[in-house]
């Protein structure tokens, strides 16, 4: 979340946006496919048996892809298996997110300590 928070912030949202996300992607102002898009990340990573052709259906119906709803599928995946690792091995992450605006370092940390 730390890093992947980091370069959102970085790029595209500001601080708030990025904590109404985290805290609630539904009702965060994002657009449809965002949320779908992060629905199925989530769904990957928590319920992995419970994706159906309806999670797929819906995205199709943006526009995407099967390649792009199977990388969005391998991405999530992927990263669930990393921070598991991370989280596994009580990995410390650099110094240098100490630098994100301490609401949203605290958001992305959860009940993690850090530093």
């Amino acid at each position: 979340m730390l890093a992947h928070g980091a370069v959102l912030r970085k790029n595209f949202f500001s601080a708030e946006e990025l904590i109404a996300i985290v805290r609630d992607f539904r009702n965060a102002g994002l657009t449809g496919e965002e949320v779908a898009v992060m629905a199925l990340a989530q769904k990957v990573s928590l319920h992995p048996g419970k994706v159906s052709e309806a999670d797929v259906a819906e995205l199709r119906g943006f526009g995407l892809q099967d390649e792009e709803i199977f990388d969005i599928i391998a991405a999530a995946a992927a990263r669930s298996f990393f921070s598991k690792v991370l989280d596994a091995t009580a990995a410390r992450p650099d110094d240098r997110y100490l630098e994100l605006e301490s609401e949203l370092l605290q958001t992305l940390i959860g009940e993690r300590s850090f530093p």
